[in-house]
């Protein structure tokens, strides 16, 4: 594999070269990443195809513990009224969406593509379906926001509104939903599912893609007030591999050295107020996965039911078809 393909193979694979390689794109696998990326790769799908059991079984869990008395004798029907009494609290928190009752988070580990079906499946198991899907795929992280012309790009769009010239990442967004104790309970399964992304390696945790290297695939976590945020608590209770939380401020750029680089078992935690989130392309939302197809539900049926309520749609960046 060369290079080129390492940095940047999430999306190469199936775009072909990209016209144009930022200067920050000069940072590679580690020698040590490199020789596990093929165990790695080896592990994804099974891993991707029990993460959303693993975020269902989590909100089962979270449901039962704060509500001792919805626990059913055995079996089927303790799952059964489980299910139903998470259904029931996340459709309570959405009749709050007309007063806006909502708090806007991200998360990226490598290429958004994957990580977005992830947290879709989590929305599914909260009760979301089509238009009330959140999690979108975008860019984020970056000290120096947008643009010219409020744009933030993928490597085709000009080269001053490029989201890793900016120092973003690739991210997807969710939304909380409701009172205290409803948002408290979502976090905790979107934070269940990040932190599941992660296998265990001789060099810490690493994320499902290591071939997806640099700054523009990092760790990272956006949210209100960043570490002095309630939500922080929460990231801390379900960091169950110990992976360090890191302070930032956004990453920049010093003589084409980030700021915020991609390291093994590092989560970069940001201001998401501070640090605002750019909506990427439509072609970027719900994608199929590296080498991994999506069902038309997903990739058609579910897009275009989030852009009849505009929650995607044009950027004003270059669109492409594939």
């Amino acid at each position: 594999m060369s290079a080129q393909l390492v940095h940047n193979s999430c999306h190469q694979r199936l775009e072909g070269s990209r016209p144009f390689q930022s200067a920050a794109s000069q940072a590679r696998c580690k020698p040590a990443q490199r020789n596990i990326v093929q165990a790695e790769q080896r592990q994804n799908d099974c891993v991707r195809q029990s993460l959303t059991k693993h975020a269902v079984a989590a909100i089962l869990a979270l449901s039962l513990s704060a509500s001792p008395s919805l626990a059913a004798p055995s079996g089927s029907a303790q799952g059964a009224s489980a299910a139903s009494a998470v259904v029931s609290a996340d459709s309570a928190s959405s009749s709050t969406d007309a007063n806006d009752n909502t708090t806007p988070i991200y998360f990226g580990n490598g290429c958004f593509w994957g990580r977005q079906k992830d947290f879709v499946d989590v929305e599914k198991a909260l009760g979301r379906e089509g238009g009330k899907i959140s999690a979108i795929t975008g860019y984020a992280g970056g000290a120096k926001g947008a643009g010219p012309g409020d744009k933030v790009c993928y490597y085709y769009g000009p080269k001053q509104a490029v989201y890793e010239e900016l120092g973003h990442a690739e991210v997807v967004q969710m939304e909380l939903r409701g009172e205290t104790a409803q948002t408290r309970r979502q976090m905790e399964a979107f934070a269940d599912t990040y932190f599941g992304q992660f296998r265990k390696t001789p060099f810490g945790m690493m994320r499902l893609d290591p071939q997806d290297a640099g700054p523009a695939y990092r760790n990272v976590i956006g949210i209100p007030k960043g570490i002095d945020s309630p939500l922080f608590e929460v990231l801390k209770e379900r960091n169950k591999n110990g992976m360090n939380l890191i302070p930032s401020d956004g990453n920049d750029f010093n003589r084409g050295k980030a700021k915020d680089n991609d390291q093994i078992n590092v989560v970069y935690i940001v201001d998401s107020d501070k640090l605002p989130f750019y909506r990427a392309e439509q072609y970027h939302q719900f994608h199929n996965g590296i080498g991994k197809p999506f069902s038309k539900e997903y990739t058609v049926d579910l897009k275009r039911a989030l852009t009849s309520t505009r929650r995607i749609g044009p950027t004003g960046c270059p669109e492409l078809r594939f």
